[in-house]
Protein backbone atom coordinates (compact mmCIF):
# COMPACT_ATOMS: atom_id res chain seq x y z
CA UNK A 1 0.00 0.00 0.00
CA UNK A 2 3.05 2.28 0.18
CA UNK A 3 2.98 3.16 -3.50
CA UNK A 4 4.67 6.34 -4.55
CA UNK A 5 2.47 8.84 -6.34
CA UNK A 6 5.09 11.19 -7.73
CA UNK A 7 2.96 11.78 -10.82
CA UNK A 8 0.01 13.04 -8.82
CA UNK A 9 2.40 15.22 -6.82
CA UNK A 10 3.62 16.82 -10.04
CA UNK A 11 0.10 17.36 -11.32
CA UNK A 12 -0.92 18.86 -8.00
CA UNK A 13 2.11 21.19 -7.98
CA UNK A 14 1.38 22.33 -11.53
CA UNK A 15 -2.24 22.99 -10.58
CA UNK A 16 -1.20 24.99 -7.50
CA UNK A 17 1.41 26.94 -9.47
CA UNK A 18 -1.12 27.88 -12.14
CA UNK A 19 -3.67 28.79 -9.50
CA UNK A 20 -1.07 31.11 -7.94
CA UNK A 21 -0.49 32.56 -11.44
CA UNK A 22 3.23 31.79 -11.34
CA UNK A 23 5.36 30.63 -14.22
CA UNK A 24 7.60 27.61 -13.73
CA UNK A 25 10.60 29.94 -13.71
CA UNK A 26 9.04 32.25 -11.10
CA UNK A 27 8.21 29.36 -8.77
CA UNK A 28 11.65 27.82 -9.20
CA UNK A 29 13.26 31.12 -8.29
CA UNK A 30 10.98 31.69 -5.29
CA UNK A 31 11.61 28.15 -4.02
CA UNK A 32 15.35 28.28 -4.62
CA UNK A 33 15.46 25.31 -6.99
CA UNK A 34 16.46 25.10 -10.62
CA UNK A 35 13.89 25.54 -13.35
CA UNK A 36 14.71 22.15 -15.01
CA UNK A 37 14.50 20.34 -11.66
CA UNK A 38 11.08 21.81 -10.87
CA UNK A 39 9.92 20.92 -14.37
CA UNK A 40 10.99 17.31 -13.80
CA UNK A 41 9.09 17.22 -10.50
CA UNK A 42 5.95 18.52 -12.20
CA UNK A 43 6.26 15.90 -14.93
CA UNK A 44 6.66 13.13 -12.35
CA UNK A 45 10.25 12.33 -13.32
CA UNK A 46 11.85 13.26 -10.00
CA UNK A 47 10.96 12.67 -6.37
CA UNK A 48 11.89 15.79 -4.40
CA UNK A 49 13.20 15.73 -0.86
CA UNK A 50 11.12 16.96 2.06
CA UNK A 51 13.28 20.10 2.17
CA UNK A 52 12.58 20.92 -1.47
CA UNK A 53 8.87 20.29 -0.93
CA UNK A 54 8.92 22.62 2.06
CA UNK A 55 10.56 25.37 -0.03
CA UNK A 56 8.04 24.89 -2.84
CA UNK A 57 5.13 24.88 -0.38
CA UNK A 58 6.37 28.10 1.17
CA UNK A 59 6.73 29.72 -2.26
CA UNK A 60 3.20 28.62 -3.18
CA UNK A 61 1.87 29.54 0.27
CA UNK A 62 0.35 26.10 0.78
CA UNK A 63 0.74 23.43 3.44
CA UNK A 64 3.98 21.45 3.30
CA UNK A 65 2.12 18.52 4.89
CA UNK A 66 -0.15 18.29 1.86
CA UNK A 67 2.90 17.95 -0.39
CA UNK A 68 4.46 15.38 1.96
CA UNK A 69 1.33 13.26 1.78
CA UNK A 70 1.15 13.54 -2.00
CA UNK A 71 4.83 12.63 -2.30
CA UNK A 72 4.44 9.61 -0.02
CA UNK A 73 6.75 11.06 2.62
CA UNK A 74 3.99 11.39 5.21
CA UNK A 75 1.44 8.64 5.64
CA UNK A 76 -1.64 10.52 6.74
CA UNK A 77 -4.50 8.48 5.36
CA UNK A 78 -6.47 8.88 8.56
CA UNK A 79 -5.64 12.58 8.75
CA UNK A 80 -6.06 13.40 5.06
CA UNK A 81 -9.16 15.53 5.70
CA UNK A 82 -7.30 17.49 8.35
CA UNK A 83 -4.32 18.05 6.05
CA UNK A 84 -6.54 19.12 3.16
CA UNK A 85 -8.52 21.47 5.39
CA UNK A 86 -5.26 23.12 6.48
CA UNK A 87 -4.15 23.41 2.86
CA UNK A 88 -7.38 25.13 1.87
CA UNK A 89 -7.10 27.60 4.74
CA UNK A 90 -3.45 28.37 3.98
CA UNK A 91 -4.12 28.77 0.26
CA UNK A 92 -7.06 31.17 0.67
CA UNK A 93 -5.95 34.44 -0.95
CA UNK A 94 -8.68 36.43 0.80
CA UNK A 95 -7.16 35.88 4.26
CA UNK A 96 -4.02 37.52 5.57
CA UNK A 97 -1.34 35.50 7.41
CA UNK A 98 -2.57 36.46 10.88
CA UNK A 99 -6.14 35.44 10.01
CA UNK A 100 -4.93 32.11 8.64
CA UNK A 101 -2.97 31.36 11.82
CA UNK A 102 -5.90 32.30 14.07
CA UNK A 103 -8.25 30.15 12.02
CA UNK A 104 -5.84 27.19 12.23
CA UNK A 105 -5.60 27.63 16.01
CA UNK A 106 -9.40 27.57 16.34
CA UNK A 107 -9.53 24.51 14.06
CA UNK A 108 -6.89 22.74 16.20
CA UNK A 109 -8.76 23.52 19.41
CA UNK A 110 -12.00 22.09 18.02
CA UNK A 111 -10.20 18.94 16.85
CA UNK A 112 -8.67 18.46 20.30
CA UNK A 113 -12.03 19.08 21.96
CA UNK A 114 -13.57 16.40 19.74
CA UNK A 115 -10.89 13.86 20.61
CA UNK A 116 -8.78 14.05 17.49
CA UNK A 117 -5.53 14.70 19.31
CA UNK A 118 -2.90 17.29 18.74
CA UNK A 119 -2.03 18.49 15.27
CA UNK A 120 0.33 20.59 13.19
CA UNK A 121 3.81 20.77 14.53
CA UNK A 122 3.14 19.17 17.88
CA UNK A 123 4.40 15.69 18.56
CA UNK A 124 1.64 13.31 19.46
CA UNK A 125 2.17 10.46 21.90
CA UNK A 126 1.14 7.05 20.65
CA UNK A 127 -1.91 7.08 22.99
CA UNK A 128 -0.31 4.22 24.90
CA UNK A 129 0.70 4.77 28.48
CA UNK A 130 0.22 8.54 28.39
CA UNK A 131 -2.81 8.95 30.57
CA UNK A 132 -1.39 12.10 32.14
CA UNK A 133 -3.42 13.88 34.82
CA UNK A 134 -6.42 11.60 34.35
CA UNK A 135 -4.86 9.00 36.67
CA UNK A 136 -5.98 9.91 40.17
CA UNK A 137 -5.79 8.11 43.45
CA UNK A 138 -9.37 7.70 44.52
Amino acid sequence: MASLNVGSLGEYLREQRRSAQLSLRQLAEAAGVSNPYLSQIERGLRKPSAEVLQQVAKALRISAETLYVRAGILDAERDRDEVETRAVILADPTLNERQKQVLLQVYDSFRKENGHGETHGESTPDDTGDAGPQQTAG
